[in-house]
């Protein structure tokens, strides 16, 4: 049994790596919310396992092993978390399709200091590069035991003997699950994305000219920040657009009613900026709309994510339930 002081101490030991477990379990699960009640799960396995545990392996170590079992469990039959472009081809602005899918079907955006541990700066540019919203994807396209073998030893940087440990195989097997996961990343063909810090002069020039473009609904100044490959996409619509002009088009038609939005900024978003955007509601009175992630490459937007579920993303970064113009 556990006295007082050795239950405080345990508490204090098992949260320290909180944070680093709910980046390990989003990478994974794809959501932040499923990567919580991962985390959650795995604390109270630890918890009530701890006598069991007897220090044989370091205490990291072993919240890893429980995490990645919960996390097998928890992917156990279901289908691969998404976005638009893994469902359909590029759409049209004139004559979109607005078919959805549920919630649970998309690739979900995750607060930075949900999931990243600060440190050494190199450090921290590889972990923000790993949650970038086009990495986490291309993560599944990949079978659970290769995501996991994929995450531990190209992100966090394990040994493949300790992977091996903790998914009770062999070297060889890890190894050449990493060869096939390598290459089938290699396919998908991430982009590159800026991954500059929140104070980055250049970024922050952009970045207030693309809120003041939008919130004006100058589309002629908001089609000059746009890279000509930019998305645009809205889970959980499975539409998504390619080029200025096709995003041009769609805000002049169906997202019209975008017109008239203010943005507010939050927390970094999968190692990018992001706004909440708010629609008109009402004299003076603007309701939640959408969480904007902004993905930007070479000094340009290269990808416009607005998510949907405002229900549960708007609490999750700190946004109000609504907004309304000062007197």
């Amino acid at each position: 049994m556990i006295d007082a002081d050795g239950t405080a101490t345990l508490e204090l030991a098992l949260e320290q790596h909180r944070t680093e477990l709910t980046g390990y379990c989003y990478r994974m699960l794809g959501s932040p919310f499923e990567a919580e009640d991962a985390v959650q799960d795995t604390m109270v396995r630890a918890w009530r396992g701890y006598d069991k545990f007897e220090g044989r392996a370091a205490l990291r170590s072993w919240l890893y092993r429980i995490a990645t079992n919960v996390c097998l469990d928890m992917l156990g039959g279901k289908e691969r978390k998404a976005r638009p472009t893994d469902f359909t081809t590029v759409g049209s602005a004139s004559d979109p399709s607005l078919a959805t899918h549920p919630e649970n079907t998309w690739l979900a955006p995750t607060p930075d200091h949900k999931v990243l541990v600060g440190g050494d700066p190199a450090d921290v540019v590889v972990a923000r590069d790993s949650v970038r919203l086009a990495f986490v994807a291309a993560l599944h396209h990949l079978p659970a035991r290769q995501r996991a073998v994929l995450i531990l030893r190209e992100v966090l940087a394990w040994p493949a003997a300790d992977v091996a440990e903790l998914l009770d195989t062999s070297v060889a097997s890890v190894n050449s699950a990493l060869q096939r996961a390598r290459a089938t990343l290699a396919a998908a063909d991430v982009a590159a994305t800026d991954l500059e810090e929140p104070d980055d002069e250049a970024q922050r020039v952009l970045l207030a000219k693309y809120v003041k473009a939008f919130e004006t609904y100058d589309l002629e100044s908001l089609a000059a920040l746009l890279h000509e490959d930019v998305t645009l996409s809205m889970p959980p619509f499975e539409l998504w657009l390619r080029g200025a002009d096709e995003i041009r088009t769609w805000m002049l038609g169906t997202g019209n009613g975008c017109r008239g939005s203010r943005l507010v900024p939050v927390v970094a978003a999968n190692g990018t900026p992001a706004f909440g955007q708010y629609r008109p509601a009402g004299p003076g009175r603007y309701e939640p709309w959408a969480l904007q992630v902004i993905e930007i490459a070479d000094g340009r937007i290269v990808g416009l994510n607005s998510f949907l579920d405002t229900d549960q993303l708007f609490p999750l970064f700190g946004l109000p339930p609504h907004l309304e113009d000062e007197d």
